[in-house]
C-alpha cells in the first residue's frame, strides 16, 4: 500500500456529486422507485476487474451519501493502493433503493479517477529511481479538473499548474505574438516579468538548443522542451544546470519515458495522463437483500 492523497475538498465534491446525480436522473429513478421498496435493505462490494491503482473513494462515498445518508460505504483499500483483478476496494451497505440509484455515479468516478492514478503510476514507476517527477498538464476533462489532478496524486505523481492565473508559462503562439510586433523572445520574457506579480516563477517553451539559450540569458525560471530530441534535450539540461528548473513535454510514452528522465530533466509533464488514461474496470455486485422483499444484482457493465 502507498500513502494517499491529500484530501479534497469535500464542498466541491459535493457540488461535483450532486451535478452528476442529476445529470443521472438519479433523484428520480423510475426503475428503482417502481421495484424497490423503500424498506428494503442491500449490501454490495466494489470489485476491481482489472489490475491497476485506486482513486476517487471519497467521492464514490459522496455519491451515496447524497441520496440518503444512511447508507455506508466503507473502504477495503485507500486512494493510491494497487488493485489486482478480485481485489474488494470496498462495501456498501443501506437502503437498497439508493445504493442502486447512486451505483453508476459512484462507478463512474471511481473508475475514472482509477483510470488516471493508474496510468501515472505506470509513468511513476517507469522512471523510477531517477530524480525526475511526473506531472499532469491542463488537459483535463472541463469541470472535473480537481479530481482527475487528484488521482494524479493517488498514482504518486505531482501537479502542474491549475489554471491560467497560478504561474507564467510563455509558449509558442504567444512567442508568435510577440514576434509580430517585433518583440524578440528576451523581451517577452521581460514584458511577462513586468506584468505579473513578482512572487509567480516564468516559464518559457522552447523548441531548438538556441531557443534554450536565449530563454535562460533572459532570466526564464523555468524551461519547457516540447517535443525536443533526447540528445538535444541532454544538451540543454547541462547548459540550463544549476540556472533554471527543467521540464520536457509532449510525446511522453511509456515506451519512452525513462530516456528522456535519464537526460537528467527534473519534471517531465504528460496530457495523456488525465485526457486519454483508460477507465479501470470495476463492479458493484449486490450480495444480499432480504428474501421476503424483490432482489436483484447489479453490474460494473449496466448502461
Amino acid at each position: 500500500m502507498s500513502g494517499s492523497p491529500p484530501p479534497l475538498d469535500p464542498s466541491l465534491v459535493d457540488r461535483l456529486v450532486r451535478a452528476a446525480l442529476e445529470e443521472d436522473g438519479a433523484f428520480r429513478d423510475v426503475t428503482t422507485q417502481a421495484l424497490v421498496p423503500p424498506e428494503q435493505r442491500g449490501s454490495g462490494v466494489f470489485l476491481a476487474k482489472g489490475a491497476g491503482v485506486i482513486a476517487g473513494l471519497p467521492v464514490a462515498t459522496a455519491a451515496f451519501a447524497a441520496l440518503d445518508a444512511t447508507v455506508r460505504l466503507t473502504p477495503k483499500l485507500n486512494d493510491g493502493d494497487r488493485v489486482e483483478p478480485g481485489s474488494v476496494i470496498a462495501a456498501v451497505e443501506g437502503p437498497l433503493a439508493p445504493i442502486l440509484s447512486a451505483e453508476r455515479v459512484a462507478l463512474n468516478f471511481l473508475q475514472r479517477l482509477s483510470g488516471v492514478a493508474t496510468a501515472t503510476r505506470a509513468l511513476v514507476d517507469a522512471v523510477a529511481g531517477l530524480p525526475v517527477r511526473i506531472v499532469d498538464t491542463r488537459k483535463t476533462t472541463p469541470g472535473l479538473r480537481a479530481l482527475e489532478r487528484y488521482a494524479v496524486r493517488a498514482g504518486g505523481g505531482h501537479n502542474h499548474r491549475f489554471n491560467l492565473a497560478d504561474g507564467v508559462l510563455i509558449k509558442d503562439n504567444h512567442l508568435a505574438a510577440g514576434r509580430s510586433r517585433g518583440l524578440s523572445l528576451t523581451q517577452v520574457v521581460a514584458a511577462a516579468r513586468a506584468g505579473t506579480p513578482h512572487t509567480l516563477r516564468v516559464e518559457v517553451e522552447v523548441t531548438t538548443y538556441a531557443e534554450a539559450e536565449e530563454a535562460l540569458a533572459a532570466g526564464a525560471d523555468v524551461i519547457l522542451f516540447d517535443n525536443m530530441g533526447v540528445e538535444e534535450m541532454a544538451r540543454c539540461v547541462r547548459l540550463a544546470k544549476g540556472r533554471a528548473v527543467t521540464e520536457a513535454s509532449g510525446g511522453v510514452t511509456l515506451a519512452n519515458v525513462r530516456a528522456i528522465a535519464e537526460t537528467g530533466v527534473d519534471v517531465i509533464s504528460s496530457g495523456a495522463l488525465t485526457h486519454s488514461a483508460p477507465a479501470l474496470d470495476i463492479s458493484l455486485e449486490i450480495e444480499t437483500a432480504p428474501a421476503q422483499t424483490l432482489s436483484g444484482g447489479t453490474g460494473g457493465a449496466a448502461p
